[in-house]
């Protein structure tokens, strides 16, 4: 597309917005929700091909806007993925390389997303937005780092990386905690859904009556492990094997809560005028609290924890059909970083040169198929970048780089020759195999960016 006409075509979109809002009664600027669900599998929607998965709901966003196809999470395990998408840049460059630990092994409350980061939430709030979470936050655990202290006005959910969701504690190494806030305020509601408490605050919160447009972070904490999907679900999946008809029953519970949401929307006249945004966080787990199993990332390899397809390779869609196209696909590689400018871009916000982030906006290839990705290359990284041995990749066109590689699954195997394992997602997206022997020169020019990039990151990390 002509970039003149680009512009003319989203400028006449943007000063349209208000008079198409006032007609329906709306808010004057667009509303969002960005809802990211945590552990689901690349497959694991009827709109990504799954056959054996309830998903009507979420299928409909998908049927009403766009989807993704080589959509990826900002790194394959919880934390840095969340501080990735708040913030538009790489995990590493925002500051945080692994899980955020828990308070008792954290007293000093040192992990967590550094402060001086500015969150989408925080970029939101100044231009004029309520800003709410409703969900898992899992990026500190100290008051300046917790959701109030990072541009959130409010927030409920739970802080940490997961909980039983009637009891609402967080069990893993004891001492266990009950983990359940309304802002910074701990509250108890024992043996109630935290999906349905869920629901009842988004509904609250999105139905408040205000001259301000809203912006929720709905921070679905499902199918993450442990898996407790409505027992009608579980009826409905009793033909299906385990682990796969436990995690099933959860992933349609999501997509019910999902069309709560989408209807209340619809009954309260704020649906046209609401950007949603629906990816996952990484891939689906593999751990022995998640029975092994039970997510699906169809032919690619890998899952949660590792940089193979499965595990950062994520569905990814986004809905706003009075601006966006309909029940179309993007086959372009984009990452959940490009979330904060596309979403800026849509509402008319201008984020500060100065901000320095990595994210790049979709929209002009979200309205025309024809316009290339942004991207030239993408990082990812966990782990200590001090360390050689930190699971790390780079991407260059359809040529991906895999540094110290894991498959959680077990079904790929990797020798010391294979610490460098290159892979061309052209030729085979499986990743069964390194093409690095064939192509030395595309390991030694991925190997040198990567090195590049690492090296500013230790250098600004001190």
């Amino acid at each position: 597309m002509n970039r003149i006409l680009y512009s003319c075509l989203i400028l006449g979109l943007l000063f349209s917005q208000p008079t198409l809002a006032q007609q329906k009664n709306t808010s004057k600027k667009q509303n969002v929700i960005v809802i990211l669900t945590d552990d689901q599998g690349y497959k694991d929607l009827g709109s990504y091909g799954a056959k054996d998965l309830v998903t009507t709901n979420i299928d409909r966003l998908a049927e009403e806007g766009v989807k993704f196809t080589q959509f990826y999470a900002a790194a394959p395990v919880c934390s840095p993925s969340r501080a990735a998408l708040m913030t538009g840049k790489y995990n590493f460059n925002a500051g945080l390389f692994g899980n955020v630990s828990p308070p008792h092994s954290d007293p000093e409350g040192k992990s967590g997303l550094p402060t001086e980061e500015i969150t989408m939430a925080e970029m939101f709030k100044s231009n004029g937005y309520r800003t709410g979470l409703i969900g898992k936050w899992h990026l500190g655990h100290t008051p300046e780092k917790l959701p109030n202290g990072q541009g959130f006005d409010y927030f409920f959910g739970h802080q940490r990386g997961c909980i039983d969701n009637f009891s609402h504690f967080f069990y893993w190494h004891g001492p266990n905690l009950h983990d359940l806030y309304r802002n910074e305020t701990e509250i108890y509601r024992p043996g109630e859904f935290f999906g349905d408490l869920m629901v009842q605050e988004m509904k609250q919160f999105i139905s408040e009556k205000s001259e301000e447009p809203f912006f929720t972070y709905w921070a679905i904490n499902m199918p993450h492990y442990p898996y407790q999907g409505d027992p009608k679900w579980l009826d409905y999946y009793a033909d299906l094997e385990s682990p796969r008809k436990e995690y099933a029953a959860f992933v349609s519970t999501i997509d019910e809560m999902v069309g709560e949401i989408y209807h209340h929307l619809k009954a309260i006249g704020e649906l046209e005028n609401t950007i949603i945004v629906y990816q996952s966080d990484h891939g689906y787990s593999v751990e022995e609290r998640a029975f092994f199993g039970g997510g699906d990332a169809g032919p690619l390899s890998g899952a949660k924890f590792s940089m193979l397809e499965g595990g950062i390779r994520v569905p990814a869609i986004i809905r706003f059909p009075s601006m966006l196209p309909k029940d179309e696909a993007r086959h372009h590689w984009a990452n959940s970083i490009d979330w904060m400018p596309t979403l800026a871009e849509l509402t008319g916000i201008k984020i500060p040169a100065s901000q320095n982030i990595d994210g790049k906006s979709l929209l002009p290839l979200i309205l025309d198929a024809n316009v290339p990705s942004p991207h030239e290359t993408m990082f990812w990284g966990t782990g200590d970048p001090e360390n050689k041995k930190h699971a790390w990749a780079v991407r260059k066109g359809p040529w991906k780089l895999l540094g110290n590689p894991t498959d959680p699954t077990g079904k790929l195997t990797f020798t010391e020759a294979d610490r460098l394992y290159l892979t061309n997602m052209e030729m085979d997206s499986t990743e069964h195999k390194n093409l690095g022997q064939q192509y030395p020169k595309k390991v030694e020019e991925l190997s040198k960016m990567y090195e590049n990039w690492i090296n500013i990151v230790k250098t600004e990390k001190k």
